[in-house]
């Protein structure tokens, strides 16, 4: 039986760093992200509900308009309660067929951005957490392409502080350095296998 590990950490912390490490080491990685995006992509089961909520949502090609969504999202932030409200109950059978079609690796890796918000960490056997320092994860998340201060503050303040994941962590990947976060990943997998 594989052993289900969350990775999770706050936008900047080098998570998704962390996750190519573990599946560059042969690790099945599912990202949540990339979930969505095929939800979001023409025929995608999240297509309807989402364009219930935001018609004017639909791209050319039939699928979600990202842009038009994240100005939505942005115009009325009451409007993420609702999106996560017809969008995560489609994530967990996307989710069962990544476990099922991997079923024989002794671990897999659920890269979710939220995990802790949305108390996905009921269905890890434990939790790695990336973390940084503050000046870092803003130098990182200002670069971005199209980020702004005022964008970075309304995504942090839908996600739990640092500290708190910090603290409810069975591991934690400092991702100062690509050859820290490297050690920590190792570390990491060697515990979870020597302890199967």
């Amino acid at each position: 039986m594989s052993y289900r590990l969350g990775l999770t950490g706050s936008i900047g912390m080098g998570k998704s760093t962390a996750a190519r490490m573990f599946a560059d080491l042969g690790h099945p990685v599912w990202d949540a992200d990339a979930a969505v995006h095929r939800l979001y992509a023409p025929g995608g089961a999240a297509v309807a509900p989402v364009l219930t909520l935001f018609p004017d949502a639909e791209a050319p090609d039939g699928g979600i308009d990202r842009t038009v969504l994240a100005a939505a999202l942005r115009a009325d932030p009451s409007n993420y309660a609702r999106l996560e409200h017809a969008v995560h109950p489609l994530l967990p059978a996307d989710r069962a067929k990544f476990a099922s079609e991997h079923s024989d690796a002794p671990i897999l890796v659920f890269d979710i951005p939220l995990l802790f918000e949305t108390g996905g960490e009921a269905q890890m056997d434990g939790v790695a957490v990336c973390s940084t320092d503050a000046e870092t994860q803003r130098h990182r998340v200002l670069a971005r392409k199209g980020m702004t201060a005022e964008r970075f503050a309304e995504i942090l303040a839908r996600q739990l502080p640092d500290a708190e994941k910090r603290a409810r962590a069975d591991w934690i990947i400092q991702t100062d350095s690509i050859d820290t976060a490297l050690d920590a990943v190792r570390r990491i997998c060697d515990e979870i296998l020597h302890a199967a």
